[in-house]
């Protein structure tokens, strides 16, 4: 586990735990919080039609509260004009 008291606020790093991409100690308002945000084996696919799609059904334009996973994904992962267009790993485990 990451020392949360040795962590700036509001920077995300990459996570330690498994099957998360990305954490943050999140201070808001005199609160902190570790988040961890991001799943792994989703590959990295962040093309303009899949980021669209995130920020439809996670409600990004809505997300402005810091101690919630939401807000973080919608502000460090699928913000910007759009990255890789590489297609998600055909090994997946487990049924989707």
């Amino acid at each position: 586990m990451a020392d949360k008291s040795k962590m700036k606020c509001n920077s995300p790093v990459p996570s330690n735990r498994a099957g998360k991409k990305m954490m943050v100690k999140a201070c808001s308002n005199g609160e902190e919080k570790l988040l961890h945000f991001g799943a792994k084996g989703y590959g990295h696919n962040y093309s303009a039609a899949a980021r669209k799609s995130f920020k439809a059904r996670h409600s990004c334009d809505t997300a402005n509260d810091k101690l919630t996973p939401r807000y973080w994904a919608c502000k460090k992962l699928w913000a910007g004009p759009g990255g890789s267009t590489a297609s998600s790993p055909k090994n997946r485990k487990g049924k989707y």
